[in-house]
């Protein structure tokens, strides 16, 4: 079955508008573990807009308890300070700049193998699983096997806006499972293109949901979105 971390990155940003603690970052994550998720997705940024560096130090504990714990983001000093003194189950690396508004592009692989490579050492001295964020293309699939990485991230922000053009995703899918790399999946999936997504993947280990989780469960329900997106995974 793959797994559903959800990414809460959209509760701390409707937090962060009002300069107060509500909604309450901490009960809804507890909230969103207890409706049934695998895993809980964090990934924050320099200008902390929403995930606060704070926020990931607080709530660690909480998660790792109960689901796996993803971290996502760029691997600066203070990010990479912060993941070896949390010691997340995941970290999902992004080659985001410090002004972007979302995370669109995935790595060069080989362009920037040299970093990544120090980088999953260093993540594999602690035993921290690594995945490189990536669009489905088979040299950055190849660069990431040359760097070592646990997992890649496939971006599917291309699917969610290509009528359903799903080869390439499925070509990577399998590639990496032939190479021993597992297969993660994010950015735009939904309650409407994910069965598609799911049914035509050989190989899938762990879809991340944030804004569209968070968005349909204003009108569905945060307890019976997750299980929407749940029974659609099993």
């Amino acid at each position: 079955m793959t797994k559903l971390s959800v990414n809460v990155n959209k509760i701390a940003t409707l937090r962060n508008s009002r300069g107060n603690n509500v909604p309450n970052l901490e009960m809804v994550t507890k909230s969103i573990i207890d409706f049934g998720a695998d895993g809980i997705t964090m990934h924050p940024r320099p200008d902390e807009r929403h995930i606060k560096y704070e926020d990931v130090f607080n709530l660690a504990s909480i998660i790792k308890e109960k689901v796996e714990f993803n971290i996502e983001g760029f691997p600066s000093d203070q990010f990479m300070t912060m993941v070896l003194e949390v010691m997340p189950n995941q970290v999902t690396l992004v080659p985001d700049k410090d002004n972007v508004l979302t995370s669109l592009h995935g790595w060069d692989t080989i362009q920037e193998k040299n970093l990544l490579r120090n980088i999953i050492q260093e993540l594999k001295n602690n035993d921290i699983r690594s995945s490189i964020f990536i669009h489905p293309e088979m040299k950055m699939l190849e660069g990431a096997a040359g760097v070592s990485a646990d997992r890649i991230e496939l971006f599917t922000g291309l699917y969610a806006h290509s009528n359903n053009l799903i080869t390439n995703y499925v070509e990577c899918s399998k590639q990496a499972h032939l190479m021993n790399i597992g297969v993660n999946a994010g950015h735009d999936l939904d309650l409407e293109n994910l069965e598609f997504f799911i049914k035509n993947m050989p190989f899938l280990d762990e879809v991340s949901i944030g804004h569209a989780l968070i968005s349909e469960s204003l009108f569905l329900g945060l307890e019976n979105t997750i299980n929407m997106y749940k029974r659609i995974l099993q």
